[in-house]
């Protein structure tokens, strides 16, 4: 059981008739053993499917970085599992569930935090709803046309009143601080600010999934599960073919209307060598920009949480007939 904790938050769990969010107060656990998380957790049951809020923090959060922290969202409580305090042995304490297809991890750019996962700990982040790529989706389901490259931040996310209508100016609190000292979150003990800003990262998260589930369609939650599923692989590059992982969701039934179906998603990954970006990219961008226009793709470089000038890895994602 999780010892008795000294901070609390606000979690939102539904909505009033103005459709504002109606807050409960739970507690924020600083996990440094795996008895201290709850047991549904760690042994991951058919009988009692769960979805929670997941992020990571960390030094350069990537393969070559460091995880410091993840944060687990539930209804009634929060927990930082400290991979520094507790070590290798409580994050891999967390593998079956966050492998697990009964525990949906609901998750803002899952791309660096799998690849952290999957590199430091050996665990393949499974089973994700990004809600990135669900904003992506829900635009496109409804006519909003966008650039195929213009992906919402977190805070814009918060900030949408279709989704959570909160304002988050506390995040760029923690970002000057981060450019300043990128080692910000391996200091122990944590500090109030520190609790504070990695329980604001998840807690939202739930409340704005089932927002978000409301409004997808079939075909959307199917390309949903796809590039969630293709996003956390997509920086974990192995010699493998990635055999090792859960496949891919197939196509359901129920989008096959006489012969038509969904468009194929292809993820493809080009890892650039240091200092060769350039190249790869052409003058004025003529390389990328004939890859883009050839196969409508979309095309990310580094990323929000790698540092794109310490790990020059590309993916190409593009849909394609089947």
């Amino acid at each position: 059981m999780a010892s008795s904790p000294s901070h609390q938050t606000h979690i939102p769990l539904s909505s009033d008739p103005d459709g504002k969010p109606i807050d409960s107060v739970v507690p924020i656990h600083i996990v440094t053993n795996a008895s201290q998380l709850p047991a549904e957790f760690l042994e991951p049951s058919s009988e009692r499917q769960l979805v929670i809020g997941f992020d990571c923090e960390g030094v350069d959060l990537c393969r070559h970085g460091s995880l410091c922290i993840m944060q687990l969202a539930f209804p009634d409580a929060i927990y930082l599992v400290d991979a520094i305090q507790g070590g290798e042995t409580v994050v891999k304490a967390c593998k079956p569930a966050l492998e697990s297809s009964y525990i949906t991890k609901v998750i803002h750019d899952c791309k660096r935090d799998s690849e952290a996962l999957y590199f430091q700990f050996g665990i393949k982040l499974h089973n994700v709803v990004d809600t990135q790529i669900a904003y992506s989706l829900i635009e496109e389901q409804e006519g909003r046309k966008r650039s195929p490259d213009d992906y919402i931040s977190f805070v814009g996310l918060l900030a949408d009143p279709r989704y959570c209508g909160i304002s988050y100016q506390e995040k760029e609190e923690v970002r000057v601080l981060l450019r300043q000292d990128p080692q910000f979150w391996t200091y122990r003990p944590l500090t109030e600010l520190m609790v504070r800003a990695a329980a604001d990262d998840v807690r939202f998260l739930p409340y704005i999934y089932h927002n978000m589930m409301k409004k997808l369609n079939q075909q959307s939650l199917w390309y949903l599960a796809v590039r969630g599923a293709l996003y956390c692989r997509c920086f974990c590059i192995n010699e493998n073919d990635y055999v090792d992982w859960p496949p891919l969701p197939p196509v359901p039934d129920y989008l096959i209307v006489e012969g038509d179906v969904p468009e194929e998603e292809i993820l493809s990954i080009l890892d650039v060598p240091p200092g060769k970006m350039g190249r790869i990219i052409g003058r004025r961008g003529s390389s990328i920009l004939a890859i883009k226009e050839s196969c409508n793709a979309e095309i990310l470089i580094g990323g929000a949480k790698g540092p794109p000038d310490k790990d020059e890895s590309l993916h190409v994602h593009c849909d394609v007939g089947v």
